[in-house]
Protein backbone atom coordinates (compact mmCIF):
# COMPACT_ATOMS: atom_id res chain seq x y z
CA UNK A 1 0.00 0.00 0.00
CA UNK A 2 0.99 3.47 -0.63
CA UNK A 3 1.62 4.89 2.34
CA UNK A 4 1.83 8.61 1.51
CA UNK A 5 -1.66 8.07 -0.08
CA UNK A 6 -2.51 7.23 3.76
CA UNK A 7 -0.87 10.28 4.87
CA UNK A 8 -2.52 12.27 3.12
CA UNK A 9 -5.77 10.15 4.29
CA UNK A 10 -8.96 11.15 1.51
CA UNK A 11 -8.17 12.06 -2.36
CA UNK A 12 -11.23 11.80 -3.85
CA UNK A 13 -12.34 15.53 -2.42
CA UNK A 14 -11.29 18.38 -4.57
CA UNK A 15 -9.37 21.12 -2.97
CA UNK A 16 -12.04 24.06 -1.21
CA UNK A 17 -10.37 26.73 -2.21
CA UNK A 18 -10.33 25.25 -6.02
CA UNK A 19 -13.65 25.05 -6.71
CA UNK A 20 -16.17 25.36 -4.00
CA UNK A 21 -19.19 23.30 -5.14
CA UNK A 22 -17.25 20.71 -6.68
CA UNK A 23 -15.65 20.23 -3.21
CA UNK A 24 -19.17 21.00 -1.64
CA UNK A 25 -20.61 17.94 -3.88
CA UNK A 26 -17.55 15.92 -3.20
CA UNK A 27 -18.35 15.77 0.41
CA UNK A 28 -21.96 14.77 0.25
CA UNK A 29 -21.30 11.61 -1.76
CA UNK A 30 -18.38 10.92 -0.44
CA UNK A 31 -19.26 11.07 2.86
CA UNK A 32 -22.51 9.01 2.08
CA UNK A 33 -24.81 11.53 3.27
CA UNK A 34 -26.87 11.39 -0.31
CA UNK A 35 -27.33 9.33 -3.36
CA UNK A 36 -29.02 11.09 -6.45
CA UNK A 37 -32.45 9.88 -7.23
CA UNK A 38 -33.69 8.94 -10.34
CA UNK A 39 -36.66 11.80 -9.86
CA UNK A 40 -34.84 15.08 -11.32
CA UNK A 41 -34.16 17.80 -8.52
CA UNK A 42 -34.72 15.14 -5.28
CA UNK A 43 -32.36 13.73 -3.46
CA UNK A 44 -31.84 10.47 -1.42
CA UNK A 45 -30.62 10.81 2.10
CA UNK A 46 -28.39 7.95 3.31
CA UNK A 47 -28.46 6.62 6.59
CA UNK A 48 -25.14 8.84 7.12
CA UNK A 49 -27.44 12.24 6.26
CA UNK A 50 -30.40 10.68 8.12
CA UNK A 51 -28.23 10.29 10.96
CA UNK A 52 -27.62 13.74 11.22
CA UNK A 53 -30.91 14.80 10.55
CA UNK A 54 -32.57 12.58 13.18
CA UNK A 55 -30.14 14.17 15.87
CA UNK A 56 -30.91 17.72 14.89
CA UNK A 57 -34.30 17.35 14.89
CA UNK A 58 -34.15 15.84 18.43
CA UNK A 59 -32.18 19.27 18.82
CA UNK A 60 -34.76 21.33 17.77
CA UNK A 61 -37.94 19.64 18.93
CA UNK A 62 -36.19 19.05 22.59
CA UNK A 63 -35.91 22.97 22.52
CA UNK A 64 -39.95 22.97 21.06
CA UNK A 65 -41.48 21.00 23.72
CA UNK A 66 -39.40 22.52 26.28
CA UNK A 67 -41.41 26.06 25.18
CA UNK A 68 -45.02 24.25 25.35
CA UNK A 69 -45.06 23.29 21.52
CA UNK A 70 -46.74 19.98 20.45
CA UNK A 71 -46.19 18.14 17.36
CA UNK A 72 -48.96 17.68 14.87
CA UNK A 73 -49.09 16.06 11.31
CA UNK A 74 -51.47 18.32 8.79
CA UNK A 75 -52.17 16.32 5.25
CA UNK A 76 -49.71 16.34 2.27
CA UNK A 77 -52.41 18.16 -0.10
CA UNK A 78 -53.82 21.25 -0.36
CA UNK A 79 -57.10 22.09 -2.47
CA UNK A 80 -56.36 24.53 -4.76
CA UNK A 81 -59.87 26.52 -3.29
CA UNK A 82 -57.82 26.55 0.10
CA UNK A 83 -55.00 27.86 -1.35
CA UNK A 84 -56.41 30.67 -3.31
CA UNK A 85 -58.17 32.08 0.07
CA UNK A 86 -54.76 34.33 1.15
CA UNK A 87 -53.76 36.29 -2.38
CA UNK A 88 -50.36 37.54 -1.57
CA UNK A 89 -49.34 33.72 -0.06
CA UNK A 90 -50.49 32.38 -3.25
CA UNK A 91 -49.13 34.62 -5.47
CA UNK A 92 -45.66 34.32 -3.67
CA UNK A 93 -45.61 30.22 -4.01
CA UNK A 94 -47.34 30.08 -7.23
CA UNK A 95 -44.23 29.71 -9.65
CA UNK A 96 -42.97 26.60 -7.04
CA UNK A 97 -46.34 24.92 -6.74
CA UNK A 98 -46.65 21.30 -7.79
CA UNK A 99 -49.87 19.66 -8.81
CA UNK A 100 -51.79 17.08 -8.68
CA UNK A 101 -54.58 16.66 -11.85
CA UNK A 102 -55.62 12.96 -11.57
CA UNK A 103 -56.53 10.05 -9.32
CA UNK A 104 -55.39 7.11 -10.98
CA UNK A 105 -57.16 7.59 -14.56
CA UNK A 106 -59.55 10.22 -13.32
CA UNK A 107 -59.61 13.63 -13.83
CA UNK A 108 -59.84 15.25 -10.09
CA UNK A 109 -62.81 17.54 -10.20
CA UNK A 110 -60.51 20.14 -8.29
CA UNK A 111 -56.23 20.32 -8.40
CA UNK A 112 -54.78 18.96 -5.42
CA UNK A 113 -51.31 21.28 -4.55
CA UNK A 114 -48.75 19.04 -3.16
CA UNK A 115 -48.10 21.44 0.01
CA UNK A 116 -45.07 24.01 -0.68
CA UNK A 117 -45.71 24.88 2.80
CA UNK A 118 -48.44 24.31 5.39
CA UNK A 119 -50.00 27.55 7.05
CA UNK A 120 -53.30 27.45 5.05
CA UNK A 121 -54.18 23.79 6.39
CA UNK A 122 -53.08 25.18 9.74
CA UNK A 123 -55.59 28.10 9.31
CA UNK A 124 -58.39 25.31 7.96
CA UNK A 125 -58.19 23.34 11.31
CA UNK A 126 -57.28 26.43 13.96
CA UNK A 127 -61.04 27.96 12.33
CA UNK A 128 -62.46 24.41 13.43
CA UNK A 129 -61.19 24.09 16.73
CA UNK A 130 -60.94 27.77 18.05
CA UNK A 131 -63.79 29.05 19.48
CA UNK A 132 -62.97 31.05 23.03
CA UNK A 133 -60.09 32.69 24.90
CA UNK A 134 -59.67 29.33 26.41
CA UNK A 135 -58.67 27.36 23.60
CA UNK A 136 -55.41 30.13 22.52
CA UNK A 137 -52.71 29.95 22.19
CA UNK A 138 -52.14 27.03 19.81
CA UNK A 139 -48.46 26.22 20.04
CA UNK A 140 -48.43 23.61 17.20
CA UNK A 141 -45.51 22.04 14.81
CA UNK A 142 -44.97 19.28 12.47
CA UNK A 143 -42.13 17.82 11.01
CA UNK A 144 -42.99 16.79 7.16
CA UNK A 145 -41.26 16.78 3.90
CA UNK A 146 -42.49 20.16 1.53
CA UNK A 147 -42.19 20.31 -2.51
CA UNK A 148 -41.27 23.40 -4.48
CA UNK A 149 -40.57 23.51 -7.84
CA UNK A 150 -37.17 25.01 -7.73
CA UNK A 151 -35.24 25.26 -11.37
CA UNK A 152 -31.75 24.87 -9.76
CA UNK A 153 -31.00 22.20 -7.27
CA UNK A 154 -28.08 21.23 -5.13
CA UNK A 155 -28.09 18.76 -2.62
CA UNK A 156 -29.52 20.18 0.29
CA UNK A 157 -29.60 23.50 -0.28
CA UNK A 158 -31.79 23.42 -2.98
CA UNK A 159 -34.18 20.40 -3.65
CA UNK A 160 -37.76 19.70 -4.91
CA UNK A 161 -38.55 18.26 -1.74
CA UNK A 162 -37.00 18.80 1.00
CA UNK A 163 -37.47 17.92 5.23
CA UNK A 164 -38.24 20.56 7.69
CA UNK A 165 -40.24 21.51 10.90
CA UNK A 166 -42.91 24.47 9.99
CA UNK A 167 -44.24 25.52 13.71
CA UNK A 168 -47.91 27.16 13.34
CA UNK A 169 -48.80 29.33 16.16
CA UNK A 170 -52.30 31.24 16.91
CA UNK A 171 -52.54 34.10 19.69
CA UNK A 172 -54.95 36.20 21.42
CA UNK A 173 -53.18 39.29 20.42
CA UNK A 174 -50.43 40.65 18.62
CA UNK A 175 -48.51 41.45 21.51
CA UNK A 176 -48.26 37.48 22.07
CA UNK A 177 -47.79 36.74 18.58
CA UNK A 178 -45.17 38.77 18.25
CA UNK A 179 -43.40 37.46 21.29
CA UNK A 180 -43.50 34.33 20.01
CA UNK A 181 -42.20 34.87 16.60
CA UNK A 182 -38.90 36.51 18.17
CA UNK A 183 -38.77 33.79 20.63
CA UNK A 184 -38.69 31.15 18.00
CA UNK A 185 -36.00 33.09 16.39
CA UNK A 186 -33.88 33.40 19.45
CA UNK A 187 -34.25 28.98 19.74
CA UNK A 188 -33.02 29.13 16.07
CA UNK A 189 -30.18 31.38 17.17
CA UNK A 190 -29.32 29.02 20.14
CA UNK A 191 -29.79 25.72 18.21
CA UNK A 192 -27.13 26.71 15.82
CA UNK A 193 -24.79 28.36 18.05
CA UNK A 194 -25.29 25.45 21.08
CA UNK A 195 -25.62 22.50 18.77
CA UNK A 196 -24.00 22.81 15.35
CA UNK A 197 -21.15 25.82 16.44
CA UNK A 198 -22.26 28.09 13.33
CA UNK A 199 -22.88 31.88 14.47
CA UNK A 200 -25.92 33.74 12.95
CA UNK A 201 -26.69 37.22 12.32
CA UNK A 202 -30.60 37.50 13.21
CA UNK A 203 -32.46 40.46 12.48
CA UNK A 204 -35.97 41.50 10.48
CA UNK A 205 -35.88 41.07 6.60
CA UNK A 206 -36.68 43.69 4.51
CA UNK A 207 -40.43 44.07 2.62
CA UNK A 208 -39.28 42.46 -0.78
CA UNK A 209 -37.50 39.66 1.19
CA UNK A 210 -40.26 38.64 3.69
CA UNK A 211 -42.47 35.59 3.40
CA UNK A 212 -45.51 35.32 1.51
CA UNK A 213 -48.53 36.23 3.24
CA UNK A 214 -46.13 37.95 6.13
CA UNK A 215 -46.23 41.17 8.25
CA UNK A 216 -43.09 40.72 9.12
CA UNK A 217 -40.28 37.92 8.57
CA UNK A 218 -37.48 37.52 10.63
CA UNK A 219 -34.36 35.43 10.20
CA UNK A 220 -30.74 33.87 10.94
CA UNK A 221 -28.41 34.41 8.49
CA UNK A 222 -25.10 32.06 8.09
CA UNK A 223 -21.58 32.74 6.59
CA UNK A 224 -20.32 29.85 4.28
CA UNK A 225 -16.90 29.29 3.96
CA UNK A 226 -17.10 31.19 0.54
CA UNK A 227 -18.58 34.51 1.67
CA UNK A 228 -22.22 33.51 0.49
CA UNK A 229 -24.77 33.89 2.74
CA UNK A 230 -27.04 30.93 3.84
CA UNK A 231 -31.15 31.40 5.31
CA UNK A 232 -30.64 29.25 8.48
CA UNK A 233 -34.14 29.78 9.30
CA UNK A 234 -36.86 32.23 9.47
CA UNK A 235 -39.70 33.16 11.86
CA UNK A 236 -43.02 35.05 10.42
CA UNK A 237 -45.37 37.37 12.31
CA UNK A 238 -48.11 36.71 9.84
CA UNK A 239 -50.64 38.99 11.69
CA UNK A 240 -54.66 38.58 11.50
CA UNK A 241 -54.14 38.30 7.62
CA UNK A 242 -55.08 34.49 7.53
CA UNK A 243 -57.23 34.53 10.12
CA UNK A 244 -59.62 37.06 8.13
CA UNK A 245 -59.46 34.98 5.01
CA UNK A 246 -59.88 31.48 6.87
CA UNK A 247 -62.29 33.22 9.85
CA UNK A 248 -60.48 32.23 12.98
CA UNK A 249 -62.53 33.89 15.38
CA UNK A 250 -62.84 33.58 19.13
CA UNK A 251 -64.84 35.15 21.78
CA UNK A 252 -62.61 37.13 24.26
CA UNK A 253 -63.34 37.10 28.11
CA UNK A 254 -65.36 40.10 27.91
CA UNK A 255 -67.95 38.04 25.81
CA UNK A 256 -66.59 39.83 22.43
CA UNK A 257 -65.21 38.31 19.03
CA UNK A 258 -61.45 38.99 17.52
CA UNK A 259 -59.58 37.25 15.19
CA UNK A 260 -56.52 35.54 16.33
CA UNK A 261 -52.82 36.67 15.52
CA UNK A 262 -50.67 33.92 13.96
CA UNK A 263 -47.00 32.87 13.33
CA UNK A 264 -45.10 30.25 11.39
CA UNK A 265 -41.12 29.28 11.35
CA UNK A 266 -39.10 26.81 9.81
CA UNK A 267 -36.11 25.34 9.75
CA UNK A 268 -34.99 22.73 7.25
CA UNK A 269 -32.37 20.39 5.99
CA UNK A 270 -30.42 22.77 4.77
CA UNK A 271 -29.07 23.14 8.06
CA UNK A 272 -26.78 20.12 6.98
CA UNK A 273 -25.33 21.94 3.59
CA UNK A 274 -24.60 24.67 5.89
CA UNK A 275 -22.70 22.13 8.46
CA UNK A 276 -21.20 21.38 5.59
CA UNK A 277 -19.95 24.91 4.62
CA UNK A 278 -18.74 26.25 7.35
CA UNK A 279 -17.03 23.37 8.96
CA UNK A 280 -15.62 20.98 6.05
CA UNK A 281 -12.48 20.58 5.20
CA UNK A 282 -10.11 18.55 2.05
CA UNK A 283 -10.51 15.85 4.13
CA UNK A 284 -14.23 15.84 4.34
CA UNK A 285 -16.77 16.80 6.88
CA UNK A 286 -15.89 17.93 10.47
CA UNK A 287 -19.17 17.54 12.91
CA UNK A 288 -19.88 19.42 15.71
CA UNK A 289 -20.16 16.49 18.74
CA UNK A 290 -24.40 17.34 19.03
CA UNK A 291 -25.07 16.23 15.98
CA UNK A 292 -22.48 13.44 15.11
CA UNK A 293 -24.04 9.73 14.40
CA UNK A 294 -20.95 8.76 15.96
CA UNK A 295 -18.73 11.08 18.23
CA UNK A 296 -15.95 8.49 18.84
CA UNK A 297 -14.79 6.12 16.82
CA UNK A 298 -12.42 4.03 18.12
CA UNK A 299 -9.47 1.97 15.83
CA UNK A 300 -7.44 -0.85 16.90
CA UNK A 301 -3.80 -0.87 15.78
CA UNK A 302 -2.51 -4.34 14.80
CA UNK A 303 -5.84 -6.36 15.82
CA UNK A 304 -3.67 -9.54 15.53
CA UNK A 305 -1.28 -8.92 19.04
CA UNK A 306 -3.04 -10.61 21.84
CA UNK A 307 -5.57 -8.33 23.99
CA UNK A 308 -5.98 -5.22 21.58
CA UNK A 309 -9.18 -5.97 20.51
CA UNK A 310 -10.09 -6.95 24.06
CA UNK A 311 -8.98 -3.12 25.19
CA UNK A 312 -10.45 -1.25 22.27
CA UNK A 313 -13.85 -3.57 23.53
CA UNK A 314 -13.26 -2.28 27.08
CA UNK A 315 -12.86 1.14 25.82
CA UNK A 316 -15.87 1.56 23.67
CA UNK A 317 -18.17 -0.12 26.69
CA UNK A 318 -16.73 2.11 29.07
CA UNK A 319 -17.28 5.66 26.38
CA UNK A 320 -21.10 3.84 25.57
CA UNK A 321 -21.48 3.73 29.29
CA UNK A 322 -21.04 7.64 29.41
CA UNK A 323 -23.73 8.49 26.94
CA UNK A 324 -21.46 8.82 23.66
CA UNK A 325 -22.04 7.46 20.83
CA UNK A 326 -19.44 5.44 19.71
CA UNK A 327 -18.18 2.83 17.17
CA UNK A 328 -15.37 0.13 17.40
CA UNK A 329 -13.84 -0.15 13.44
CA UNK A 330 -12.53 -3.44 14.13
CA UNK A 331 -12.82 -4.21 10.46
CA UNK A 332 -9.86 -5.84 8.55
CA UNK A 333 -9.25 -3.01 6.80
CA UNK A 334 -5.60 -1.04 7.17
CA UNK A 335 -5.67 2.09 9.84
CA UNK A 336 -4.77 4.23 7.41
CA UNK A 337 -7.85 3.38 5.52
CA UNK A 338 -10.08 3.73 8.52
CA UNK A 339 -8.30 7.21 9.35
CA UNK A 340 -9.76 7.77 5.93
CA UNK A 341 -12.93 7.06 6.07
CA UNK A 342 -13.75 8.12 9.75
CA UNK A 343 -12.18 11.91 8.77
CA UNK A 344 -14.50 11.55 5.44
CA UNK A 345 -17.81 11.35 8.08
CA UNK A 346 -16.25 14.20 10.22
CA UNK A 347 -16.19 12.17 13.58
CA UNK A 348 -15.01 14.27 16.18
CA UNK A 349 -12.58 12.03 17.98
CA UNK A 350 -10.39 8.98 17.22
CA UNK A 351 -9.00 7.16 19.55
CA UNK A 352 -6.05 4.90 18.49
CA UNK A 353 -4.98 1.23 20.79
CA UNK A 354 -2.78 -1.15 19.90
CA UNK A 355 -0.24 -2.99 21.82
CA UNK A 356 2.24 -0.26 23.09
CA UNK A 357 -0.06 1.67 24.14
CA UNK A 358 -1.62 -0.84 26.27
CA UNK A 359 1.84 -1.56 27.71
CA UNK A 360 1.60 1.88 28.82
CA UNK A 361 -2.27 1.71 29.78
CA UNK A 362 -2.65 4.71 27.91
CA UNK A 363 -4.98 5.70 24.25
CA UNK A 364 -4.21 8.24 21.74
CA UNK A 365 -6.57 10.76 20.69
CA UNK A 366 -6.89 12.50 17.99
CA UNK A 367 -9.40 15.55 17.15
CA UNK A 368 -11.18 15.56 13.95
CA UNK A 369 -10.69 19.35 13.75
CA UNK A 370 -6.75 20.06 14.30
CA UNK A 371 -5.60 16.27 14.10
CA UNK A 372 -3.95 17.07 17.43
CA UNK A 373 -3.09 13.93 19.52
CA UNK A 374 -3.43 13.70 23.01
CA UNK A 375 -2.35 10.53 25.24
CA UNK A 376 -4.77 9.66 27.86
CA UNK A 377 -4.54 7.16 30.87
CA UNK A 378 -6.78 4.20 30.24
CA UNK A 379 -8.58 5.08 33.81
CA UNK A 380 -9.16 8.34 32.63
CA UNK A 381 -10.97 7.86 29.69
CA UNK A 382 -14.76 8.28 30.31
CA UNK A 383 -13.52 11.46 32.36
CA UNK A 384 -11.61 13.38 29.78
CA UNK A 385 -12.85 12.19 26.19
CA UNK A 386 -16.27 14.30 27.01
CA UNK A 387 -14.00 17.49 27.53
CA UNK A 388 -12.02 16.46 24.48
CA UNK A 389 -15.61 16.50 22.75
CA UNK A 390 -16.64 20.01 24.65
CA UNK A 391 -13.34 21.97 23.49
CA UNK A 392 -13.84 20.61 19.72
CA UNK A 393 -17.35 22.42 19.62
CA UNK A 394 -16.05 25.72 21.14
CA UNK A 395 -12.78 25.86 18.80
CA UNK A 396 -15.47 25.00 15.88
CA UNK A 397 -17.30 27.94 17.18
CA UNK A 398 -14.50 30.40 17.43
CA UNK A 399 -13.19 29.51 13.81
CA UNK A 400 -16.59 30.09 12.57
CA UNK A 401 -17.43 33.49 14.59
CA UNK A 402 -13.60 34.28 13.80
CA UNK A 403 -14.69 33.45 9.84
CA UNK A 404 -17.66 36.10 10.36
CA UNK A 405 -16.65 38.76 11.88
CA UNK A 406 -13.46 39.10 9.62
CA UNK A 407 -15.85 39.24 6.67
CA UNK A 408 -18.40 41.92 7.22
CA UNK A 409 -16.93 45.14 5.82
CA UNK A 410 -18.36 48.16 6.60
CA UNK A 411 -19.17 50.68 3.24
CA UNK A 412 -20.62 53.76 3.20
CA UNK A 413 -19.99 54.68 -0.53
CA UNK A 414 -22.13 53.03 -3.64
CA UNK A 415 -19.32 52.42 -5.61
CA UNK A 416 -17.12 51.14 -2.98
CA UNK A 417 -19.82 48.47 -2.01
CA UNK A 418 -19.94 47.24 -5.60
CA UNK A 419 -16.33 46.54 -5.62
CA UNK A 420 -16.46 45.35 -1.83
CA UNK A 421 -19.07 42.94 -3.34
CA UNK A 422 -16.85 41.63 -6.39
CA UNK A 423 -13.88 41.61 -4.44
CA UNK A 424 -13.80 40.78 -1.03
CA UNK A 425 -16.27 37.44 -0.27
CA UNK A 426 -18.19 37.99 2.69
CA UNK A 427 -20.90 40.64 3.87
CA UNK A 428 -21.45 43.87 3.35
CA UNK A 429 -22.99 46.11 6.21
CA UNK A 430 -24.09 49.53 4.83
CA UNK A 431 -26.92 51.79 5.69
CA UNK A 432 -29.96 52.67 3.84
CA UNK A 433 -33.28 54.69 3.15
CA UNK A 434 -35.92 51.80 3.38
CA UNK A 435 -36.75 52.52 -0.39
CA UNK A 436 -37.38 49.71 -2.71
CA UNK A 437 -35.83 51.56 -5.39
CA UNK A 438 -32.18 51.29 -3.60
CA UNK A 439 -32.78 47.59 -2.94
CA UNK A 440 -33.01 46.86 -6.08
CA UNK A 441 -30.62 49.00 -7.65
CA UNK A 442 -27.95 47.23 -5.40
CA UNK A 443 -29.48 43.69 -6.54
CA UNK A 444 -29.39 44.47 -10.32
CA UNK A 445 -25.67 45.82 -9.99
CA UNK A 446 -24.51 43.10 -7.59
CA UNK A 447 -26.69 39.99 -7.08
CA UNK A 448 -26.41 41.13 -3.59
CA UNK A 449 -29.40 41.08 -1.59
CA UNK A 450 -30.43 42.34 1.57
CA UNK A 451 -29.81 39.60 4.44
CA UNK A 452 -31.16 41.35 6.94
CA UNK A 453 -31.67 44.69 9.15
CA UNK A 454 -28.93 44.61 12.02
CA UNK A 455 -30.72 44.45 15.37
CA UNK A 456 -30.27 48.00 17.09
CA UNK A 457 -27.91 49.00 14.43
CA UNK A 458 -27.30 53.19 14.88
CA UNK A 459 -28.35 55.26 11.97
CA UNK A 460 -28.22 58.78 13.34
CA UNK A 461 -27.13 60.93 11.25
CA UNK A 462 -25.85 58.19 8.39
CA UNK A 463 -27.38 58.05 4.81
CA UNK A 464 -28.36 55.33 2.53
CA UNK A 465 -25.54 54.03 0.28
CA UNK A 466 -27.17 53.89 -2.65
CA UNK A 467 -29.41 57.58 -2.92
CA UNK A 468 -27.54 59.66 -0.23
CA UNK A 469 -31.05 60.72 1.67
CA UNK A 470 -31.44 59.78 5.48
CA UNK A 471 -30.88 56.50 6.37
CA UNK A 472 -33.39 54.64 8.58
CA UNK A 473 -31.63 51.06 8.81
CA UNK A 474 -28.07 49.17 8.92
CA UNK A 475 -28.43 46.51 6.75
CA UNK A 476 -26.34 43.44 6.14
CA UNK A 477 -25.97 42.43 2.40
CA UNK A 478 -24.64 39.52 0.62
CA UNK A 479 -24.83 37.02 -2.17
CA UNK A 480 -27.03 33.98 -0.90
CA UNK A 481 -27.59 30.29 -1.50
Amino acid sequence: MNLSKIEKFVESITPRDEDFARWYTDICLGAELCSYSSVRGCIILRPYGYAIWELITAELDRRFKDTGHQNVMMPLFIPESMLQKEKDHVEGFAPEVAWVTHGGETPLTERLCVRPTSEVLFCDHYAEIIQSWRDLPKLYNQWVSVVRWEKTTRPFLRTREFFWQEGHTAHATKEDAVEETLRMLDIYEDFYRDALAIPVLKGLKSDSERFAGAVDTYTVEAMMHDGKALQAGTSHYLGDGFAKAFNIQYTDKDNQLGYVHQTSWGVSSRSIGGLIMVHGDDEGLVLPPAVAPIQVVIIPIATHKEGVLEEATKLRDVLKGTGLRVLLDDSDRMPGWKFSEHEMKGVPIRLEIGPRDIAQNQCVAVARDNREKVFIALDRVAEEVPVLLDALHDRMLERAEKSMRERIYDVEQLEAFVRTMEEKPGFIRAYWCGSAECEAEIKELTTATSRCIEEGGDVEGRVCVVCGKEAHHSVFWGKAY
